[in-house]
């Protein structure tokens, strides 16, 4: 069964997304987005690693048909990348180590610094 979580930003409490899906086990990291044919707006996902790197928080978007908003996030809550990932690119790797990859729609990148705070609840 699917966990999801709430993502706000800490600053102001904002909410970024009302409900992320949680991807902390293999499977459900590695089917992240792909082979789905569009991106809802309040669609997101949250890949968990068990510590900051800069490896493990590596994606791709090959079998991804839609640009997405992604933001790595560290252990301590605070962004620290953000990119928009275009369809069948190889790899996309934070510029430091982060722990949490959130997925999401494009439009939101606009609304996030790196150097905030996340809160994930």
């Amino acid at each position: 069964m699917a966990t999801y979580r709430q993502i706000k930003l800490g600053e102001n409490g904002r909410v970024l997304l009302q409900r992320a899906r949680w991807c902390d086990d293999f499977a459900s990291k590695l089917r992240g987005f792909t082979f789905r044919r569009h991106l809802a707006e309040d669609d997101g996902l949250v890949l968990v690693e068990k510590s900051d790197g800069r490896v493990n928080t590596s994606i791709h978007m090959l079998f991804v048909a839609f640009d997405l908003g992604v933001i790595w996030v560290n252990d301590a809550g605070v962004v620290v990348d953000k990119v928009l990932a275009q369809p069948w690119r190889l790899s996309y790797a934070p510029q430091a180590p982060a722990r949490y990859v959130i997925e999401l729609h494009p439009r939101l990148l606009d609304e996030i610094e790196i150097g905030e705070k996340i809160k994930f609840e």
